[in-house]
């Protein structure tokens, strides 16, 4: 009870904050011109089989292609029961579609098929967006359609009951399997969710004819709607959130917006009447983030460097293949021993990376360098210390033990945009490298590029136009090398600092 979630909306921009022991853990961000994707169901056109990938490429109507893998297209009942059990990601908290790439090596091939047995150039499909265009990539397909509700994920074309797997009690779950077979029309599948371990029979119910009406107006529209075409749209950010987060471990909902206010009360007194009365409308005396210091530390979770409680802090470095987390004692010294100073940071750092992790919502492959630990023991408990604070994320992640190097390699499942590509965007100047050629290196360039092209110039003059700092370099630091070229060259030398220009780039005008 000691969680809110906060809801800040404007016409402009939606920002959902969840908030634990007042610190923030998760922070959601959607601007209603750039919608997410992820959930939407499309009548796409297959416009290029690959078979050396067993993919094809599907034209959906956006501006990218998506992405489509033979084991997304056909796979035999029993197939899915084996995928359903063993994949990492289905427990329901989300969809079934979320086998790929990040999670098991099950879901790569389905065995007997190829994609050009089965799909060719031209044809029609109804597919759903699993996973939400990412950089470059088109948007991640399935044919295996899911509709989530508030209790149940419906899985129309799979005869399947799946449980979550953060429900322990073998007895709730022998129960839920149960109601589930008594309700469920044969040969639909249904996965329970987490929230559900507390739901009656009847709200079971009420979740199945809702997805079951929903999925009977999406094959209805399917049949007329044209191709490429949007068929089906997802619930909003701010209510996907609501229906995915806001659980009785929830204290309080604060909404800052009348009309927002509004749709979410009438939401969760339809699918969580008995949380109605933690959703409450924000006095607006203080802008709702501001009040509890919200923005503060989404501008924290951007920095690179991230300081902890000790003195220690660690750097994160996200590449394009994976993310590296560097862990130092910084200005942390110790009490009583360089072996426990170095388990203490590690110790710190560990639940500290699992924090950013879930908040900056870090996916893929992860490499964490911690402090060397000569102690076996101080190994084991820094590893058990990061698995136990990893527990806490929704999005399922898989830790190998440290290595012989000293090194703990992760996985996370990466479904949407992390925050710095959410809110950020490459330097102008760098193009994302994080570094520059210093201003010597330019200024001995110039130099070089003078001397080469002299020879082959008329006139006897020429203009270095440069930044200011390369510029006052030349002149303060180098005028002794500019006094040495213009006598071995024969041209006079002019520097002309230009306050708007890059700082890597430069002209030599010549004249």
């Amino acid at each position: 009870m000691s969680s809110k979630l906060l809801i800040n909306a404007n016409p402009y921009e939606i920002r959902i904050a969840l908030l634990e022991h007042g610190n923030l853990a998760e922070f959601y961000l959607e601007h209603p011109s750039e919608k997410g994707l992820v959930g939407n169901i499309y009548r796409g056109r297959v416009v290029r089989v690959l078979p050396g990938m067993q993919a094809a490429f599907v034209d959906i109507g956006l501006e990218r292609t998506g992405f489509l893998y033979v084991d997304d297209v056909l796979v035999t009942s029993n197939e899915v029961e084996k995928r359903l059990e063993n994949c990492r990601q289905c427990d329901g908290e989300s969809s079934a579609t979320c086998c790929g790439e990040d999670s098991d090596t099950l879901c790569r091939r389905t065995p007997g098929h190829n994609i050009e047995e089965l799909l060719h150039e031209g044809q029609n499909l109804l597919v759903q967006i699993c996973k939400e265009p990412l950089g470059s990539k088109g948007a991640r397909l399935t044919c295996h359609i899911t509709l989530p509700c508030r209790n149940l994920v419906f899985m129309p074309m799979t005869d399947h009951i799946g449980i979550s797997r953060k429900i322990e009690d073998e007895d709730v779950r022998r129960m839920l399997r149960n109601d589930i077979e008594a309700l469920r029309p044969a040969g639909t599948g249904f996965i329970v969710r987490t929230v559900a371990e507390l739901a009656s029979n009847e709200d079971l119910e009420a979740d199945m004819e809702f997805l079951l009406h929903t999925w009977d107006e999406i094959r209805d529209r399917a049949g007329e709607a044209p191709v490429p075409s949007l068929v089906y749209e997802d619930i909003d950010i701010t209510l996907r959130v609501v229906r995915d987060i806001f659980s009785p471990e929830v204290g309080q909902m604060l909404v800052d917006e009348k009309k927002t206010y509004e749709r979410v009360l009438n939401f969760v007194g339809t699918f969580a009447p008995h949380l109605k009365e933690r959703v409450k409308l924000a006095d607006g005396k203080t802008p709702l983030f501001e009040a509890h210091g919200v923005d503060l530390e989404v501008n924290r979770a951007l920095d690179r460097k991230i300081w902890l409680r000790c003195g220690g802090y660690i750097i994160i470095e996200p590449t394009e293949a994976l993310t590296v987390v560097d862990v130092n004692t910084g200005r942390y010294v110790g009490k009583s021993g360089l072996e426990e100073t170095i388990f203490k940071t590690n110790m710190e750092a560990a639940k500290e990376i699992a924090y950013q992790l879930r908040l900056r919502n870090i996916g893929g492959i992860i490499i964490v360098d911690f402090i060397d630990m000569e102690d076996e023991s101080h190994r084991e408990a820094v590893f058990n210390a990061l698995r136990e604070a990893a527990k806490k994320d929704k999005s399922r992640l898989n830790i190998l033990r440290v290595s012989e190097f000293g090194l703990v390699q992760m996985t996370r499942k990466r479904n949407r945009e992390d925050l710095e590509h959410l809110l950020c965007e490459p330097c102008a100047c760098c193009h994302g490298t994080g570094v520059l050629r210093s201003s010597r290196t330019l200024s001995y360039e110039i130099f070089r590029t003078i001397e080469r092209e002299a020879c082959r110039r008329e006139g006897g003059a020429v203009t270095v136009r440069s930044h200011p700092r390369v510029a006052e370099l030349i002149l303060r630091e180098e005028a002794d090398t500019v006094d040495y070229l213009e006598k071995k060259c024969g041209k006079r030398i002019h520097i002309m600092p230009l306050k708007d220009n890059h700082p890597e780039k430069y002209d030599l005008i010549w004249s």
